[in-house]
C-alpha cells in the first residue's frame, strides 16, 4: 500500500469529506486531466480512475465525470478488459447523477490513461454484485463506512470495451 493511503483511507471515511470533496475532487480532476490532455487525474494517485463520458438521463447531453474505478482484467495488460464502477456518492443519500445516466443510456465512453475508450454499462445486481462488493471493500476499505451510512444501496457497474 502507497505512503498515505491509509491516512487519505481515514479522512474519506468522515462526514465532512462527503460534504466537502463531491464538490472539490471533481472540479480538480476534470480540469488536471483538461490540462495534461487526459494523461493525468489526480485522485488516480491513490485510486485508478477514469473519466465517465455519459449522456444525461434527461437532456441527452454529454456529461463528463471523474470516477474511481477498478480494472478487471489481465495483471500487466496494456489497457483493461472491463472497469467496475462504484456508486457511492462518497456515503450521500442520493445515487450520483451519473449511475441514473448509465442506466438511461448503457452506450458511454471512459478516458482511461489518455485513451478514449468506448463501453457498455450493466447494473450488478444478486449474486454478482455481492461477489463484486466484496471485492470492492477490499479495493477500498472506507466504501463500508459509506453503505453504513446511507440506507440506499450503493449502484455497482461493470464496463466493458464495446
Amino acid at each position: 500500500m502507497a505512503p498515505g493511503v491509509r491516512l487519505v483511507q481515514k479522512v474519506s471515511s468522515t462526514r465532512t469529506f462527503a460534504r466537502i470533496a463531491p464538490h472539490v475532487v471533481p472540479a480538480l480532476d476534470r480540469a488536471v486531466h483538461r490540462l495534461t490532455r487526459g494523461k493525468v487525474l489526480l485522485s488516480a494517485q491513490m485510486l485508478p480512475g477514469v473519466i465517465l463520458t455519459a449522456r444525461g438521463a434527461r437532456s441527452g447531453l454529454p456529461r463528463r465525470t471523474p470516477l474511481a474505478c477498478m480494472p478487471e482484467g489481465a495483471p500487466g495488460a496494456a489497457a483493461p478488459d472491463s472497469w467496475i464502477l462504484v456508486g457511492s456518492n462518497f456515503g450521500r443519500t442520493g445515487h450520483p447523477a451519473w449511475t441514473a445516466n448509465l442506466l438511461a443510456h448503457p452506450e458511454a465512453e471512459v478516458s482511461w490513461k489518455g485513451r478514449d475508450v468506448p463501453v457498455t454499462a450493466r447494473l450488478l445486481e444478486g449474486a454478482e454484485r455481492a461477489a463484486v462488493w466484496q471485492t470492492a471493500l477490499a479495493f477500498w476499505p472506507p466504501y463500508a463506512t459509506y453503505q453504513a451510512r446511507i440506507s440506499r444501496e450503493i449502484r455497482l457497474f461493470r464496463i466493458v470495451r464495446r
